[in-house]
């Protein structure tokens, strides 16, 4: 059952105080945002819409049906991760200051709630994707699979957990041309790579400025389990891999996901930006330069995809 967070007090008619406990619709609302994570769903759900632009083409052309239902049905694939995770999490969550308040741990939604509307977002995501094309209601379920099912209970286990969730976390921006074209090629291949690289700095960064946090929970997120010069050399590391298979487009090897000269050093520079700020980490090593770093890594990752897609739609 819900358990209502909102509390009125009152006065009966013998002037006593009493307590009433009301559902308010708003407080049902920002639960259901925080417990899919609506802000993070949004700017996953944008790499998906990406990802469609860059599939269309004159063979799949551009429909509006077509991505109304990509936008409706990836926000519940990674709602419905969001809320397993939680629910599987919630002891967990409720030792760490930044998950505490969340609707579960914080008693203000029951687990058996929370797992119904996991289970019903799922359900409903998986059919919206899967009235597109079959590869995209398979991805989808692959994605919430090995979040909700490897990389959650790898959290608390082992740093490897990042690995494991990269998988995921690279699936979405793929997942939007295979919605566009039906199909999984290099193109897809390509998109999946890029995303996948990202994940690694945009993590250990979390990871880094949250140690004390995710601490207290037993979650291994560092690669050395430490906030130290192998964790920040790994970081940089990373974002180079991540900087070659951005420009891999540039090279005319992927198929029809190319992209132009022009938009190949717009790409490059973003990721000198990028690399930059790992740079700094590994020289200071603070949480300030962890957190400035996974700030640009997420205005990288949205940079880079309208570079993509203002190239495409103005060659």
């Amino acid at each position: 059952m819900y358990i209502c967070s909102t509390q009125k007090k009152y006065t009966n008619n013998r002037g006593l105080n009493a307590t009433k406990n009301t559902i308010s619709l708003k407080s049902i609302f920002l639960d259901f945002k925080e417990i899919t994570k609506a802000g993070l769903a949004i700017s996953v759900l944008f790499s998906s819409i990406a990802g469609y632009l860059l599939g269309v083409n004159n063979e799949h052309p551009f429909k509006w049906s077509v991505l109304l239902v990509l936008s409706i049905g990836g926000y519940c694939m990674v709602g419905a991760s969001n809320a397993f995770n939680q629910v599987i999490e919630k002891d967990i969550d409720a030792l760490m200051d930044r998950t505490k308040n969340r609707p579960v741990p914080s008693g203000r939604m029951s687990p058996k709630m929370a797992l119904f509307v996991a289970s019903l977002l799922t359900i409903i995501g998986i059919s919206l994707l899967y009235t597109i094309n079959a590869k995209s209601a398979m991805f989808a379920a692959i994605s919430i699979f090995l979040y909700t099912s490897i990389y959650t209970p790898l959290k608390t286990v082992t740093s490897l957990s990042v690995f494991v969730g990269a998988f995921p976390g690279a699936i979405p921006f793929m997942l939007g041309w295979v919605a566009a074209t039906g199909e999984f090629g290099i193109e897809a291949g390509t998109l999946f790579l890029i995303q996948f690289f990202w994940q690694f700095p945009h993590f250990w960064a979390i990871g880094w400025f949250l140690y004390e946090d995710y601490e207290k929970a037993g979650i291994f997120m560092l690669p050395t389990g430490k906030k130290d010069k192998g964790t920040a050399l790994q970081v940089i590391l990373y974002t180079i891999w991540l900087i070659i298979a951005s420009l891999l487009p540039v090279l005319g090897y992927t198929g029809q996901l190319f992209i132009s000269p022009i938009a190949a050093v717009l790409v490059f520079l973003l990721g000198l930006w990028m690399l930059f700020y790992a740079v700094k980490l590994y020289q200071l090593r603070t949480a300030k330069s962890a957190r400035t770093l996974m700030l640009v890594s997420v205005s990288y990752i949205s940079l880079l995809q309208i570079v993509f897609i203002v190239d495409k739609f103005l060659r």
